[in-house]
């Protein structure tokens, strides 16, 4: 059997992509794991964990990865897809591209086999995943979640601190594209830039291109 989490980071904020990513693990191993002291314990929200301890639990998810004893798919969808088709459509787009790179289509075809996905919050998987369950705080209830939330939070982080070198008026190092109150004095005083999500920004005044 196979289990297999879903977590997404970058719903709210008013610039940068929604991320999603995807873990999966052998449940017998997968057991084993979660008693691995080098991995988050539950309870927290990993999106509140600190900056330095999510990037080294993603060192230790990523070499648990290299190792094959997990794989893992992050799959973002920029703001214009966002603008375009709405969030959930990006968030679906990102889902479906995860479960496709990591293949667990696959494991429906092969008879008697067990596949589990759990998800956090609202997100769901495609329908013909039969064997999932949406979990409020998922996160913080079952681990695999939250390696997929921190992997998410890790990779998307990058990106937007990436990204304040190219839009360095707006400083996305530091708030990553979320509507702080600094970023939305940015907005008005600089107008929108091309990873804005024009969508978000009906509420704030002088957004230009």
């Amino acid at each position: 059997m196979k289990i297999v989490g879903i977590d997404e980071v970058g719903r709210g904020p008013l610039a940068g992509p929604v991320t999603v990513c995807i873990v999966s693990c052998e449940l017998n191993l997968y057991k084993k794991l979660k008693k691995n002291k080098n991995l988050p314990i539950s309870g927290k929200d990993s999106k509140k964990l600190k900056t330095s301890d999510r990037e080294k639990y993603e060192k230790v998810l990523k070499s648990l990865a290299r190792e094959n004893k997990i794989s893992y798919s992050i799959n973002h969808v920029s703001n214009k897809v966002i603008d375009s088709k709405g969030l959930s459509f990006a968030i679906k787009l990102a889902i479906g591209k995860g479960l496709e790179n990591l293949k667990l289509k696959n494991y429906l075809k092969i008879k008697n086999y067990k596949l589990k996905i759990l998800l956090d919050g609202g997100l769901r998987a495609p329908k013909e995943f039969k064997n999932q369950k949406t979990i409020i705080r998922g996160d913080e209830k079952e681990k695999i979640i939250a390696w997929a939330s921190i992997l998410a939070k890790v990779s998307r982080d990058r990106i937007m601190t990436r990204l304040s070198k190219k839009y360095p008026k707006y400083g996305f190092h530091l708030h990553k594209g979320y509507g702080t109150l600094h970023h939305r004095k940015m907005i008005k005083k600089h107008g929108s830039s091309a990873i804005h999500r024009k969508s978000f920004l009906k509420h704030i005044s002088n957004s230009r291109e």
